[in-house]
Parts: C-alpha cells; sequence; structure tokens
C-alpha cells in the first residue's frame, strides 16, 4: 500500500502524517514504514546538532499505523481516535536517514475499542514499544 491508498485512509498530512507505505497487512497485523529525513520541521529544535526523533512521534506513528489496519474497510467520513497508551519503551535513537518500521497487532477488541501491541523497528533491532487504545469516531 502506498502514500495515495494511505491519505484516503488516514486523514493526517504532512508533516504529522508519519506513515508512508505499508509493507504487508493481515485481518489483525500490519508492517508499515516511515523513512526519517533531516528536513522534518521537530529536527530544527529537537537538538540540531544531534538530531533524535521525538519519541512521541514515534508513538504517533504507531497509532497511525492501527489507524490503517482498522479503517481499511470502514466507509469514508470515519476517523480512526488515539485514546490510550500504556507501557510505552524507548530502546534506541532513531535519527534522519533511518527506515522506522512500525509492527502493530490487535490484541483486543471491546465495544469499539481496541487494544493493540505496537512496536518500531530500524534495522531489525527494536526502537520503541507500547500498548495502544485506538477507536473509529463512525461518520
Amino acid at each position: 500500500m502506498g502514500i495515495d491508498e494511505i491519505m484516503r485512509i488516514l486523514p493526517h498530512r504532512y508533516p504529522f502524517l508519519l506513515v508512508e507505505g505499508v509493507i504487508d497487512i493481515q485481518e489483525k497485523k500490519i508492517i508499515a514504514y516511515k523513512n526519517v529525513s533531516i528536513n522534518e520541521p521537530h529536527f530544527k529544535g529537537h537538538f540540531p546538532d544531534y538530531p533524535i526523533m521525538p519519541g512521541v512521534l514515534i508513538i504517533e506513528g504507531l497509532a497511525q499505523t492501527a489507524g490503517i489496519l482498522l479503517m481499511k474497510d470502514i466507509k469514508e467520513g470515519s476517523i480512526p481516535l488515539f485514546l490510550g497508551i500504556d507501557k510505552a519503551r524507548f530502546k534506541k535513537e532513531v535519527r534522519p536517514g533511518d527506515k522506522l518500521i512500525y509492527e502493530v497487532e490487535i490484541l483486543q477488541e471491546k465495544m469499539g475499542m481496541y487494544k493493540v501491541n505496537g512496536i518500531a523497528k530500524v534495522e531489525d533491532k527494536l526502537v520503541a514499544s507500547a500498548e495502544l487504545m485506538v477507536g473509529i469516531k463512525r461518520g
């Protein structure tokens, strides 16, 4: 899945669209990616002499990836909502030039809310992990 289809699913746009492509998507699991570029606006202020992608944006990328998974079969006009976060951990820096891989799997669904496990990797090394709560606002 490329950026055009992602933009049909998610309402996010530059500079806040943090998923550029989908590598694999199944019923309860998705693998997506973002190419991290020095041209992104947060690097101007997030350690300009040693740019590091803010952890909160890595988690947001995981939430957007979950949104793609949940929204793939939902009618237009609905939007994914990031409802909560637990057990977030950051293990390694993400820097310009990295290809950030997001892996998200649905753990549980209850009354239209979903608990998902998300991990982010660079070169097969874990950089972040979290459990997220996501939902869908029906249009």
